[in-house]
Parts: structure tokens; sequence; C-alpha cells
């Protein structure tokens, strides 16, 4: 094995699972972040499915019992009934148009510079998102506000799935993040922080797992016996560090709310674009 190589898929893996639930864009992290370490192997689009696949893993292994509850008792309970509805409402959006957009996004989008502007972007609309919540709110909405009008995530409705859902398709741009796109768009339609973070945890089961079955049937001639080492690599890394990542952030939205996202988006993007302009690094590549 290339241990050079093998170091680039754990960094990689690492980067997948602390920015695939976050408001941040795994996506346009991972563009980056291959062009700054120069990743290039035939087999790419496997390799991302396997990372993605370890990321999601960390949510179910970290929602095991929820899920339990809801395959076991989803025929009886009415609370598990109510959350497949959403879920599937919420999922069926993005999965129609990334189905139908998702060749020329790549085309055109996959590269640094879109992805910078993206991230800056979305972290104006994070601000002004948090500006009205406060308005709205008030400064209770920590963890799951008495004054939200969706406190937790059984109290989700499927009017708000669907408008969550189409929001979502926006995610499809790089940069914008589909986790920081259903948890702000949640949060302007009503929804606690907490209720809004959940549910885009629950929704990005079937969004991610969606998605890396349609890449990895389209890529599946590039599962190779001779590069399993380095997917496994990838997806152990991704596993841990998006375990790690969640817990994490249901403990921060308990206690602050989404700006300090917002500012790294800012930089993050900001050094892309300044670094371009300098003519420091060439993004273009």
């Amino acid at each position: 094995m290339d241990w050079l190589l093998a170091l680039k898929a754990l960094l990689l893996g690492v980067v997948e699972g602390l920015t695939e639930f976050l408001p941040v864009s795994s996506t346009g992290h991972l563009i980056v972040a291959e062009d700054v370490v120069r990743f290039e192997i035939a087999t790419r689009e496997a390799f991302i499915v396997a990372i993605q696949a370890g990321a999601i893993l960390a949510v179910c292994w970290e929602y095991r019992q929820r899920l339990m509850h809801f395959l076991f008792n989803l025929h009886r309970d009415a609370r598990e009934q109510r959350l497949a509805v959403n879920v599937a409402v919420g999922f069926l959006p993005a999965a129609v148009v990334g189905v139908m957009a998702k060749s020329a996004i790549e085309r055109f989008l996959f590269k640094p510079l879109p992805v910078a502007v993206a991230l800056v972007v979305g972290a104006l609309v994070i601000f002004w998102a948090e500006a009205r919540h406060r308005r709205r709110y008030g400064q209770l909405d920590l963890g799951g506000s008495r004054h939200a009008r969706v406190e937790s995530l059984d109290d989700i409705g499927p009017w708000d799935a669907l408008r969550i859902g189409a929001v979502q398709c926006l995610a499809l741009i790089p940069g914008t993040s589909r986790s920081g796109a259903t948890i702000v768009g949640g949060m302007l339609f009503g929804l606690s922080r907490k209720a809004a973070t959940e549910y885009s945890f629950f929704l990005a089961i079937p969004t991610v797992i969606g998605a890396s079955l349609y890449s990895g049937y389209k890529a599946r001639e590039q599962f190779v016996a001779a590069e399993l080492p380095l997917y496994a690599i990838g997806f152990v890394a991704a596993f841990f560090a998006a375990l790690a990542c969640v817990r994490w952030l249901l403990a921060y939205v308990s206690q602050h709310d989404f700006r300090l996202f917002a500012w790294y988006r800012i930089v993050f993007g900001g050094v892309i674009l300044l670094t371009a302009y300098a003519g420091w690094v060439d993004w273009t590549k």
C-alpha cells in the first residue's frame, strides 16, 4: 500500500466525518481538501461513497435505540409512523432534483472557487436566520425553546418536512451544506434549534444513503479489491470523526446558536477567495 495515499485517505475520511453534519458543507470541504493534498485516484467516486457510508453509519449508531424501536414498532406506533412520513416527505424533493441536476452541478460547480462563494453566501444566510430567530423566540431557544412553534422532533408535521426538504435542494450546490440548509430552514419555519438539528440527522439517513447508492451504482466498476484497504481507512476515519461530531453538536446546540459556524464559513471561504485573487494559489486546477 502507498502509505502517503493511505494518509490522504485518512485525512479525507476525517474531513468528511467532521463536516457532514455541521452547517459548513462536507462536499465543499472535500473538494478543497482533495485539491490541497492532491488526492488523485482513478476510483475517487467509490472512495467518496465509502467515507459517506462511514459518516452516515455514525448517525445510525448514535440513534440506534430510536432506529431499532422505529423498525420494530412502525406498524403500530403513531409516533414512528409520523417520523417515517416526515422523513419520506423531506427526502423526496432533493431526490428528484438531485437525479435531474447532479451531473450539471458536478460539471460546473465542483471547484474550489464556487465552493468559496457558496460558503460566504451561506454564512450571511445563517446570520440572518439567527437574527430573525432571536427576534421571534428570544434567547430561550437553546436546546428546545418553550417559545418555538415546533419544540421537538416528534412535533414536526408533514408540511414542515416538505418545506425543509425543498430547502435541502439548495445543498446540491457544493459549499451550501445539506445540514446547514435543513437546520437553518427548519429554524426559519419555526423549529427549535434542537428539533431542527435532530430532524437534519434523521433526514440525512435516506438522503446520504440514497445519494451514495446512486453514485455507487454509477461508479460500480471502481469497486475493486485492490482499493479496499483505502476505502476501509477512509470509512473508519469518517465513522469515528462523525460520531464525535454528532455528539458534540447535540451538546453544543443546547447552549449556543449557529453564528460560530457562519464566522468559520466566512474565514474558510474568504481565505480561498483571497489567495485566488492575490494569485498565491491556483484553485482552477
